[in-house]
């Protein structure tokens, strides 16, 4: 059975404040650095960052193999004694990330060990790493990475410091070969986006149209309670490192509570407003029914359909989102950004990068205040990784 060494930590340059995690997995038995993993979290606590480290090398151990042993060294007093048991964990944000890192191995496969600070200089360096980059506004690269090699200098230095004679294929000064087996093409972090649907207005509830030719409503209490839910949860998860906005008041209003809560700015992208909806503006869907029966008919059937009175159909909605998307991709190439926008621009997102007929517009349910995610990788393939979540506003 193959025995690896994970040793991870995490930093946040305000506590909360700008943060980073890096982990490294070692082989345990020759010393060879088999992965390294390092993230820049946006805005996030130490704490956060160190157990999000821990869960990147795991999550990195356990794709080498398995079934292997792990044996974590961290130098985080918290994270050591609260995954070893002895000590309850009672903050709130902990807790699920605890319980992930629980997850990826076994218990019995896993160790815990506390060492200080300076026999971590490997993760404690990609950390670092990391967070220069985001500051940067880029990825952490592998490629870029000098954090093995000042940690083969550091246990080179403290070997001839204490006399000691045995090398490691670390000190020894070699380039560690990768482990063996699949892996998939290297094309770099994809753009991410994060998709937020506003949250409530008094229209909302209702029902009614809101589209850009309306009254364009500010949000309601309940809309604002929202938005402060989503914020917390995005902090938690210390992934985003931009934000970017419909200009409609309502998109506008659930951004800026987000982003003052991640400690981020928010742009105007005039793209990702939503449909004009002519004269249905305002109405319900049974209102419409009842006064355009003919409009109605025909908009549900065609996407170049427009709703009465001049309104924008799904086809020209779609040509504009998807300008939208390319500008964002490109500016916002390998980070993930959050878009706040309404129901039929995201809808559009999900339905392009799904290659899903126009029709699939009517058999999507999104929700106030949800939560979706696409990735979009250099090859102009997308993936959608999550659709109208809501867990974030229970409880």
């Amino acid at each position: 059975m193959r025995e690896f060494i994970v040793e991870a930590d995490g930093g946040s340059r305000g506590n909360p404040g700008p943060a980073g995690y890096g982990a490294v997995v070692i082989d345990a038995a020759t010393g060879q650095t088999l992965a390294e993993r390092a993230e820049y979290l946006g805005v996030a606590t130490n704490n956060v960052a160190e157990y999000r480290g821990l869960v990147a090398g795991l999550r990195a151990a356990h794709e080498l193999d398995p079934a292997a042993t792990v044996h974590v060294r961290m130098d985080s007093k918290l994270v050591i004694e609260q995954m070893s048991g002895r000590w309850k964990i009672k903050h709130p944000d902990m807790k699920p990330l605890a319980f992930e890192a629980a997850r990826i191995f076994p218990p019995a496969q896993v160790t815990y060990e506390w060492i200080p600070r300076e026999q971590n200089k490997h993760a404690d360096r990609l950390a670092n790493e990391a967070m220069d980059a985001g500051k940067r506004g880029e990825r952490w690269s592998a490629r870029d990475s000098t954090a093995e090699l000042e940690a083969a200098d550091a246990k080179a230095a403290a070997g001839t410091a204490s006399g000691g004679a045995g090398t490691s294929a670390g000190d020894a000064g070699t380039t560690a070969v990768p482990a063996a087996g699949w892996a998939p093409a290297d094309m770099g972090a994809p753009a991410t986006f994060v998709l937020l649907r506003h949250g409530e207005t008094p229209l909302t509830p209702q029902k009614r149209f809101s589209g850009s030719g309306g009254t364009d409503p500010a949000l309601s209490a309940a809309g604002r309670e929202q938005a402060e839910r989503v914020g917390a949860a995005l902090a938690r998860r210390g992934t985003v490192q931009a934000v970017v906005a419909s200009p409609l008041t309502r998109t506008r209003e659930t951004a800026a509570i987000v982003a003052a809560r991640l400690g981020l700015e928010v742009t105007v992208e005039e793209g990702l407003r939503e449909t004009d909806f002519g004269a249905w503006e305002g109405l319900t869907f049974g209102e419409v029914r009842e006064r355009y029966p003919d409009d109605l008919t025909a908009w549900l059937a065609d996407p170049r359909a427009r709703p009465t009175g001049g309104g924008e159909s799904f086809a020209a909605t779609a040509d504009r989102v998807a300008a939208a998307r390319d500008k964002l991709i490109a500016a916002y190439a390998g980070r993930t950004v959050l878009l706040v926008t309404h129901v039929t621009p995201i809808k559009t997102l999900v339905r392009l990068a799904l290659g899903a007929p126009p029709e699939s517009l009517f058999r999507m349910e999104l929700s106030a205040a949800s939560l979706s995610a696409i990735a979009y990788y250099a090859d102009g393939n997308a993936s959608v990784r999550l659709f109208n979540d809501t867990s974030h506003l229970r409880g």
